[in-house]
């Protein structure tokens, strides 16, 4: 079986089907033969048309020799060549000659009786014709004169020697030709047979290979390869597993942060339940419940940042941008955010919402680089006067910036940085007992989505932290 083809499946289809080397062999090769075959008809056919003229016009050239020794006698035409001359006028090694000089009423006038050739049309001096003359086929020249004899001259000839210069046109031709052709395909085949075997080695090296290795395939496949092509083809293998192996990678790290995360918080709220389950009175059991609720409020917004995660990934390839007015869905976060702000005591604003700015991006990513900005300003303001100020505005380069300042403790560059990550907690974070670690990292990882710039500095003029996502398009688009 051809290496091309592969083992034989379960489920496979019951048919076999063609294996790429033979279906490139059949569309050049076969294609090649019918063309020889019809250029070698189309040049043995025009060198038989011409050999042919050649043959006719010795034939003319002896009826015009024989014409030209006609004379006038008392009774009409006469031939004034003896039969030796005649014999040595129209003698050939290879063929037997015949003619006839005829008057116009058909009567003989010299020659062999019973050569008839077809009329000839008026006005035509000569004309060429094939004929049966006493069981031989014949080829036959016609040739009127009517200045100032009238007679007709018919000289004809076997083929033999035509039919034998068409075999040796055959054998000298087709044959070498055939040898030739023979020659091409067995080049062909063998440069098929080149070019192909780097894809042979691609799929016998993805044929042999486990489930779980996702290892890039044999350099000698990619690099080596005979054309572009199959290099492409290597290279884009590679490309595929190496997604895959980034896919499964981030999956069974995913897999493993959800275990570990949220077995903290179970733990918690089935050691509170216990507690609560080991006393009969009912003030324990509502401080419980407390919190078990503040527990479980924990885990929900922690496993809806690591959906959010997930789908961000997920959203890679997929994600299409489009035009959203920034300035309308900012105000519509603020409102939904506006309880939740009022229950924290926290002095939530916006600026530059007043005129319209369109940006390029997903309307649901923005609103989840929003909300998370949102939720962490809420969270680690200001205890005494916190407030939080969200704006639509354009930076020193020209760009639409969206920003979300709040007068915390603020953060160091080096723990900015360091919070970017999934999994970390800063210092505030961790006093509090609050969060997962996952906030920022959805940010980045959206704003990367979006071709947008995410950066965490300083607030101006005071303490607290400044996070803005600075958008690719040039200018904010106002009406």
């Amino acid at each position: 079986m051809s290496a091309l083809q592969g083992p034989a499946r379960e489920g496979a289809p019951a048919h076999h089907k063609p294996s790429l080397r033979s279906r490139v062999t059949r569309h050049v090769v076969l294609p090649l033969v019918l063309m020889w075959a019809l250029g070698t008809a189309v040049a043995l056919s025009v060198a038989n048309y011409f050999a042919g003229q050649a043959f006719d016009r010795s034939l003319l050239d002896d009826a015009y020799a024989v014409a030209a020794n006609m004379r006038a006698g008392s009774d009409g035409p006469v031939l004034s060549l003896s039969p030796p001359e005649m014999g040595a006028l129209l003698f050939d090694q290879s063929e037997s000659m015949y003619f006839a000089v005829l008057r116009p009423d058909g009567e003989l006038v010299a020659g062999h009786a019973g050569l008839h050739p077809p009329p000839l049309a008026d006005e035509v001096p000569y004309g060429f014709s094939d004929l049966s003359f006493q069981g031989r086929e014949l080829r036959a020249v016609s040739l009127r004169r009517g200045d100032p004899l009238q007679f007709t001259v018919v000289m004809a000839q076997t083929t033999a020697s035509r039919k034998r210069l068409l075999h040796r046109m055959l054998a000298y031709s087709v044959v070498p030709q055939v040898l030739l052709l023979l020659l091409l395909a067995w080049w062909l085949l063998r440069g098929i047979q080149r070019d192909l075997r780097p894809l042979a080695e691609l799929q016998r090296a993805v044929d042999r290979r486990d489930a779980r290795d996702l290892t890039p395939v044999p350099p000698s496949v990619t690099t080596f390869a005979s054309t572009r092509d199959v290099e492409r083809l290597g290279l884009a293998v590679n490309s595929m597993l190496a997604r895959l192996d980034e896919s499964i990678r981030a999956q069974r790290e995913f897999a493993g942060n959800v275990a570990h995360e949220l077995r903290t918080p179970l733990a918690g709220i089935r050691a509170q339940a216990d507690y609560a389950l080991a006393h009969a009175d009912p003030q324990v059991w509502r401080e419980q419940l407390q919190g078990i609720a503040r527990a479980e409020a924990r885990a929900s917004h922690m496993v809806e940042q690591l959906l959010a995660l997930a789908l961000a990934d997920e959203a890679r390839a997929g994600l299409q941008l489009e035009p959203v007015a920034l300035n309308e869905l900012v105000r519509s976060v603020l409102l939904r955010f506006l309880p939740k702000a009022d229950a924290a005591g926290v002095d939530l604003g916006g600026e530059g919402l007043d005129e319209p700015v369109t940006v390029q991006a997903n309307a649901a990513l923005l609103e989840g680089i929003l909300g998370n900005l949102l939720d962490n300003a809420l969270r680690y303001g200001n205890a005494e006067r916190p407030h939080v100020t969200v704006t639509v505005a354009r930076g020193a380069d020209g760009r639409t910036v969206l920003s979300v300042t709040d007068n915390g403790p603020g953060l160091s560059a080096p723990e900015a940085e360091r919070l970017r990550s999934r999994w970390t907690l800063g210092a505030a974070g961790q006093r509090l007992g609050e969060g997962a670690g996952l906030g920022l990292a959805i940010v980045s990882r959206y704003a990367e989505l979006l071709d947008a710039r995410f950066s965490l500095e300083p607030a101006d003029g005071g303490p607290g932290l400044r996070a803005s996502v600075t958008f690719a398009d040039a200018a904010p688009c106002r009406s």
